[in-house]
């Protein structure tokens, strides 16, 4: 074998000779094999030449044949430099021609744009010039398999040997050390079978081996047809020379723009559509490619780099790009005579990129990387630009973009790369859809001017810190307590990342408390690492050594218990977090949160309610599937169950227990029922924790500007079955395929840290030590211990018809009466609401008047309100009564404004809050009941319009009203008024079917009172 690398093998062959353990084990076999133990290098040049009858050369010149001046010198060349030599000479053995093409960039270079632009946004390597001609070079040889052929002399007899693959070589140009240049040409064999992104990977491997000298014998070895790049150091054309067994070599000149318009101004060039150029040669063994076949094959590449045969559509989809490519097009835009785009054609495409900035604000999000699991690549019209109009030679073309961008004159290409980095990134953003311009305009510029947060090296380390924290406690409790369920959060640590910035961002803002809703999955780890629960605490839980005082000892799972905690954040702001217990009735939880955050908002006397932040944390299926998530939503905004904003968290595992979203929704996203309350949806890939850090920043501030709900979907994936136990390849065989195939979250971020130079692999892995030293320190000391738990306490007899004494004075009742019977100066009372009042007045003059139940009631209210006790009703149509009895709010008939009688008895009484509650039993009753949970001093009602109503809000009676004190310690005041009758209602309305509230009652655990 005689070719370029001969020298290179002949200088490794003589490091081998010095010392064989000098080289790699492969070489060392393939000298072995080749030489045995002699001492022998290949067959001189002139031998070889001998035994071809091919071209012999003329004798190499001497000193005496050139004219030299006496200060030259003569100074012999290396071993390696001679063998490179006789190895040209000999090249010329091979009758050769050349064709030349010149070919237009501008869709090359344009969609080679849009490809880095994207991958760099997901910190995925960039695509060369090189990279797409030599694919489209590999589409031509498949195309032209003839051009792969070789011609072969044997036994007096010429051959083509028809090569069945390709292999392709390329000249790559090594430094040493000593500042001597060498070429090497490894190949990579069989490279017609690869897709575009493996021969990416193998070619951007080969010549990073190739350079430091980590190449393989077979690599070197076999070269069909090679490839030369002159045009990186800026050659225009170059005519390279071919060596014998292969059948062309293909040299890819400089990319410019043609010589004759290098001093033509760049807006000049833009109106008259001037594309840069490459020249490519095809140097080809003339005794088996005619010039004809050349120029075929040179024609064919051409046509493929200007998008022929959807040669970028393919590299794009194989990429997951997706965009669609730019296309080739002649530029149609009428030109004035004097050399100006006609106005009439700029004023038309002006309005064009209105619509296309409009576009990708409303759809930018379906383009977007959210999902880690695979990039489904769609086509919508309305994100390509060639749907407007546009066409390959806009790009350059100065447009008015956007008002509120500052600079708002620019390229088109540069209007569309700003539209996708906003929207198209691992963020996608849904917004257009709320109808307040305010809002709108905020988050156009946060996100447009604004942009995203880039992170600090300490924050950077930070996040990875707590991805190793949350994926090492489930490795920890995996390996520990094989077979338990724990419902882990692995496929969605980063979860730990953004719950811990919104907690960060709370604390730092100073706000009293964070109350928190979640279902199983990552409670334990979110308890752990979020409200720092003792791991101590935990593990006994798995261990069954369980405190017959606590109320898990009840009967509930470790994976739907409460806690309470402080969060303290890197600048060392503290915030109560109160994370609320919760059954395995997914989203039932909500409203209770949201009682919760309400009471508290009351508590601390915050009239504004939002200095207590709710956090729900749903699942995907669950957050589309459950009733009562679309109920607690509809509460956002109404005035009795505001709470200043709920920050809403979707672990979407894109699958239920075993049903995928195909069968779980109707709707395209799993948070669309979200939409319909006007509030932002921030759908995010979760293998981006500086993603995820930059939405939990986005949302928290949105809600403190606007003191709305904020939704954000997490796109994650469920590492196991729905729990450790379950076998998910059953239903999901291909999903797990693919989720076993991928790294953790923290191996990802780690890998990109280190990358950039933010941290060593060795601090990395001091975090994993260090907080597996304290599991296991935990785990040791739990072993160790001897608890010795107290005897149960005895659970005390208690009689709850114990006669208290509710007496009042005669007093207190006149008050309470002054009050429901004043009308203020100027309020015009509903004049058939007079006589009711007057009615109601004489018992002021004779105690001895007789009451009706509406009355009685206004006079109980009015007494605990003076004796120090706040009250909350709610319910259907509450304020005035279903029976239109109560009249709690006299309405103005002229004005409409408001006036509550009881909430004016005498000054420091406390407050009567009565609210009419959307038409909805289940939200309205967990809000009531998590109410009662917080409320300081007070007494808290819901009345069901009718009692048998009741029946809709089942689940709340029967996990937290009738349970919740056994299983969690949570103990509520909260009395529900069941109005029914047997007054002609029909028998739905005749019965609050009391006697299931009957079934209920255990241990004290509630009273059931038919009060007539």
């Amino acid at each position: 074998m005689v070719d370029l690398n001969a020298a290179y093998e002949a200088e490794l062959y003589l490091k081998y000779l010095q010392n064989p353990s000098s080289v790699s084990k492969e070489w060392q076999e393939y000298f072995k094999a080749k030489y045995g133990d002699k001492v022998a290098f290949e067959p001189k040049v002139e031998q070889m030449l001998e035994e071809t009858n091919g071209y012999r050369d003329v004798p190499p010149l001497s000193l005496k044949d050139v004219q030299s001046s006496p200060n030259d010198e003569l100074v012999p060349i290396s071993s390696v430099q001679e063998r490179l030599a006789e190895n040209m000479e000999f090249s010329l053995s091979v009758p050769t021609a050349t064709s030349v093409r010149t070919i237009p960039v501008k869709v090359l270079d344009e969609n080679r744009r849009i490809i880095n632009k994207y991958l760099g946004k997901l910190k995925r390597g960039k695509v060369s010039f090189t990279h797409i001609i030599t694919w489209a070079i590999i589409r031509a040889l498949k195309k032209f398999p003839s051009m792969n052929d070789a011609f072969i002399r044997q036994d007096g007899k010429s051959y083509r040997l028809k090569r069945k693959s390709v292999n392709l070589g390329f000249a790559v140009d090594i430094i040493r050390k000593d500042g001597s240049r060498g070429l090497l040409v490894p190949n990579i064999k069989g490279v017609e079978n690869l897709k575009f992104d493996e021969f990416v990977q193998k070619y951007d491997d080969l010549i990073a081996r190739t350079r430091v000298g980590k190449i393989q014998v077979e690599e070197l070895q076999n070269t069909t047809v090679s490839i030369t790049n002159p045009g990186m150091i800026g050659t225009t054309m170059s005519n390279p020379r071919l060596m014998r067994g292969q059948s062309l070599i293909i040299a890819i000149g400089s990319i410019d723009y043609p010589t004759e318009f290098k001093a033509v101004k760049p807006e000049v060039l833009t109106t008259l559509a001037i594309s840069k150029v490459v020249t490519i040669t095809n140097t080809y063994d003339h005794r088996i490619i005619q010039g004809a076949e050349s120029a075929e094959f040179l024609s064919y590449i051409q046509e493929l780099l200007l998008g022929a045969e959807q040669f970028y559509d393919s590299i794009f989809a194989t990429l997951h790009i997706p965009f669609e490519p730019i296309r080739w097009e002649v530029d149609t835009t009428p030109v004035t005579q004097f050399g100006k785009i006609d106005e009439n054609e700029i004023i038309e495409k002006s309005a064009h990129v209105e619509l296309m900035i409009n576009a990708y604000r409303v759809r930018g999000h379906l383009l977007a990387s959210s999902n880690p699991l695979g990039y489904a690549t769609y086509y919508y019209p309305e994100l390509d630009p060639a749907y407007y109009g546009f066409t390959i030679w806009d790009l350059d073309r100065i447009f008015h973009a956007e008002d509120l961008w500052e600079k708002n004159n620019l390229p088109l290409r540069d209007i569309i790369e700003r539209l996708r980095d906003t929207y198209c990134g691992n963020i996608g953003f849904e917004f257009m859809h709320i109808q307040d311009p305010e809002k709108k305009d905020w988050i156009k510029r946060r996100l447009e001017l604004e942009g995203f947060k880039e992170f600090s090296t300490e924050e950077k380390i930070y996040f990875l810190r707590k991805l190793i924290e949350a994926e090492e406690f489930e490795n920890f409790l995996h390996t520990k307590y094989i077979g338990h369920k724990r419902f882990s959060l692995e496929g969605a640590e980063s979860a730990i990342v953004l719950i811990d910035k919104i907690l960060q961002s709370a604390a730092d803002d100073k706000l009293l408390a964070v109350v928190v809703g979640m279902a199983h999955r990552g409670r334990l780890n979110f308890i752990a690492n979020e409200i720092g629960k003792k791991i101590e605490d935990i593990l006994k839980e798995f261990e069954g050594d369980v405190d017959p005082n606590s109320f898990m000892g009840s009967g509930d799972v470790k994976y739907h218990l409460g806690a309470e905690g402080t969060y303290v954040s890197p600048n060392g702001n503290s915030i109560p977090v109160i994370l609320s217990p919760n059954p395995s009735h997914l989203e039932f939880v909500d409203p209770v949160v949201e009682g919760i955050a309400r009471a508290l908002v009351n508590n601390f006397q915050d009239h504004s309610h939002t200095k207590v932040l709710p956090v729900l944390i749903h699942g995907d299926s669950a957050f589309a599937g459950q009733g009562v998530v679309a109920e607690t939503l509809n509460l956002s905004q109404l005035h009795g169950y505001r709470t200043g904003g709920t920050i809403h968290i979707v672990i979407n595992n894109q699958i239920g227990f075993t049903t995928p979203a195909t069968e779980a929704r109707s709707s395209y996203y799993a948070t669309d029922i979200a939409k319909g309350i006007q509030v932002p949806i921030l759908h995010i890939n979760g293998n981006d924790p500086e993603a995820v850090a930059n939405a939990a920043i986005f949302a928290f501030e949105y809600r403190q500007k606007f003191h709305t709900d904020v939704i954000i979907d997490l796109l994650c994936y469920r590492k196991y079955g729905h729990n450790e136990a379950d076998e998910p390849t059953y239903t999901q065989p291909l999903l797990y395929k693919k989720i076993r195939s991928l790294p953790p979250i923290s191996d990802i971020y780690k890998r990109k840290l280190i990358q950039d130079g933010i941290i060593r692999e060795e601090i990395a892995l001091d975090f994993e030590r260090n907080y597996q030293e304290k599991l296991q320190n935990a785990f040791i000391n739990l072993k160790s211990r001897k608890d010795v738990h107290p005897t149960p306490e005895k659970i005390e007899d208690f009689d709850p018809f114990v006669d208290f004494n509710t007496a009042v004075t005669p007093d207190a009742i006149r008050k309470v009466v002054e009050s429901i019977t004043h009308i203020p100066q100027g309020f015009h009372i509903n004049p058939k609401l007079k006589s009711l009042i007057e009615k109601r007045r004489k018992l002021l003059e004779d105690f001895s008047t007789p009451i009706d139940w509406a009355f009685a009631e206004s006079l109980a209210f009015g007494t605990i309100l003076l004796d120090g006790k706040n009250i909350r009703l709610s319910g259907q149509d509450s304020r005035r009564g279903t029976f239109s009895q109560r009249h709690s709010v006299y309405i103005d008939f002229e004005t409409e404004d408001e006036y509550v009688p009881l909430n004016h008895i005498t000054s420091g009484q406390r407050k009567l809050r009565i609210y009419d509650s959307p038409l909805s039993e289940t939200a309205i009753l967990g809000f009531e009941y998590g109410y009662s949970l917080a409320a300081e001093n007070s007494l808290v009602l819901w009345e069901a319009q009718f009692g048998d109503f009741a029946n809709v809000a089942q689940p709340i009676f029967d996990q937290f009203i009738s349970a919740g004190e056994k299983k969690w310690g949570k103990t509520s005041n909260l009395i529900v008024l069941l109005p029914h009758s047997f007054d002609g209602q029909g028998p739905e309305h005749s019965s609050a079917r009391l006697e299931r509230f009957l079934q209920l009652c255990a241990e004290n655990n509630m009273i059931v009172a038919n009060l007539t």
